[in-house]
């Protein structure tokens, strides 16, 4: 009952996940070309995924980065790390950590999301993905949307820590110049890194979906890294918390690199040992692991 009811509230009834479903479906109608259109590669309706895709990500988080930390609205308040952000460094681009996080989503994120993106439509227009209409099944239909973030969860930790192996993870470093986060840091990464994160796609090879699931899918993707990198718990306002937005589960990640790699809708890191609390019992946990990692 304690995991039905974390999962409700994870959806109901003002959450990140609802209003990403709710953007999603509104993208399909509004700001989508249609099946038929996509059955042949065209710049036009490659570029409106492209300019939806572009202005959604700069809405979403230029408004969460002007409110937790240009204008700085809660203070410190609810925030994770207590060192100042953003910073300025070499290790940047521009010697600046917002326009190296900016540089980097928008140029190579967007522009890989939209092309992924545009692919699938292709493949669905011209039968190499199975399509879903809303009376083939309408349970299934709405079930499949509950069921992204379950399947986000298995992808995202094996990917993950297929990124912090030695072959991958000089590509991942760039992600991990952010040991604090802002809104910005959720999808800045490497290019490759960026082919391997929104390589979750390809469950729509094998499994029939609409083309709204696979707009949610992506956006989830995209829009939830923005979320749960703001690094802050939530949105507070008159004293109380009037959305949840970050992941201290992933904030630890981001301070010790080498563990938490998923997220917490199926608890993976904690099956698999790489789990920690923010504890110090936790921290000497994982310096045994990595410590029996290197022995072998």
């Amino acid at each position: 009952m304690a995991a039905f009811r974390w999962y409700f509230d994870s959806w109901f009834i003002i959450t990140i996940n609802l209003c990403i479903a709710g953007l999603a479906v509104a993208s399909y109608f509004w700001a989508s070309p249609t099946l038929a259109q996509t059955e042949t590669f065209s710049l036009g309706w490659i570029g409106l995924i492209f300019a939806r895709n572009f202005i959604l990500y700069c809405i979403v988080a230029g408004s969460l980065h002007l409110w937790f930390h240009a204008y700085a609205m809660q203070g410190d308040d609810k925030k994770y790390d207590p060192r100042p952000f953003p910073r300025k460094g070499r290790m940047f681009t521009f010697n600046s950590q917002v326009l190296d996080n900016m540089t980097w989503s928008l140029a190579s994120g967007v522009t890989i999301w939209s092309a992924l993106e545009a692919l699938v439509w292709w493949s669905m227009a011209n039968g190499y993905a199975g399509t879903l209409t809303w009376g083939d099944n309408r349970v299934w239909f709405i079930a499949i949307f509950f069921l992204i973030p379950v399947w986000e969860s298995l992808y995202f930790y094996w990917i993950h820590r297929l990124l912090h192996t030695n072959a991958l993870y000089r590509f991942h470093a760039l992600h991990h110049r952010n040991t604090d986060v802002g809104p910005w840091s959720g999808l800045s990464m490497h290019p490759v890194e960026h082919l391997f994160y929104f390589g979750t796609i390809i469950i729509h090879f094998a499994v029939a979906t609409h083309p709204a699931h696979l707009i949610f899918h992506l956006m989830f993707y995209a829009l939830s890294a923005v979320t749960t990198h703001t690094g802050f718990e939530g949105l507070w306002f008159r004293n109380k918390k009037r959305v949840h937005l970050g992941m201290f589960h992933h904030q630890i990640h981001h301070r010790y690199f080498e563990c938490n790699y998923g997220n917490l809708d199926v608890p993976w890191d904690k099956w698999f040992g790489s789990f920690h609390d923010g504890t110090s019992a936790s921290k000497d946990k994982m310096r045994a692991r990595l410590a029996a990692r290197k022995r072998t």
